[in-house]
């Protein structure tokens, strides 16, 4: 026990003299979200944006399919990494408006690994792989978009209209999507 004790004084002690360059330690998170960028794995169609170089915590995710619906678009998230990552997922979100059955216009996205399939072994990576499969296969079945989900479910053409509207920009119904196009 008082081992212990002299340990925790020693390093009070010690946090109390400068240490050269008079580093802060890194937290958990910060650890943790630097070992998994330096292991992305980023498919030809995603890349990354690090608004502040010296700030892992907040940077974007590009995304811009090459098949499905979404082709040729180019959409844009914003990954917020909080201070217990990674015991809780980043907070993502979608600054494109996308007509998309997953995303709704404010850029909320309904991805289960981003809410209750959120595991700590889990890893930027699979969040990059679940954003990216949402472009490739839309999910009607756990929408927040409900009028594009019912759409993509009862007419898949006019869904597929729609969508390409909202890509070149315009309106579909009474939103107005800028164009994603590349």
């Amino acid at each position: 026990m008082i081992k212990l004790f002299s340990l925790k004084q020693q390093k009070k002690d010690g946090e109390a003299t400068p240490k050269a360059g008079n580093q802060k330690k890194a937290s958990a998170a910060q650890l943790r979200i630097t070992k998994d960028i330096n292991e992305l794995n980023l498919p030809k169609t995603c890349s990354t944006e690090f608004p502040d170089p010296d700030d892992l915590l907040n940077f974007k995710l590009i995304i811009s399919p090459d098949e499905g619906f979404y082709r040729d678009g180019k959409f844009v998230f914003t990954f917020k990494v909080g201070p217990n990552y990674p015991h809780e997922p980043p907070k993502v979100k979608c600054e494109t408006t996308v007509y998309h059955p997953n995303i709704d216009m404010e850029g909320n996205v309904c991805l289960n690994i981003l809410r209750e399939d959120w595991k700590p072994v889990l890893t930027v990576n699979s969040i990059v792989y679940g954003l990216q499969y949402l472009f490739l296969e839309p999910n009607p079945e756990d929408p927040l978009n409900k009028e594009a989900a019912e759409l993509l479910q009862s007419n898949r053409r006019q869904f597929e209209q729609n969508v390409q509207k909202s890509l070149r920009g315009g309106y579909v119904g009474s939103y107005y999507f800028e164009r994603v196009l590349k």
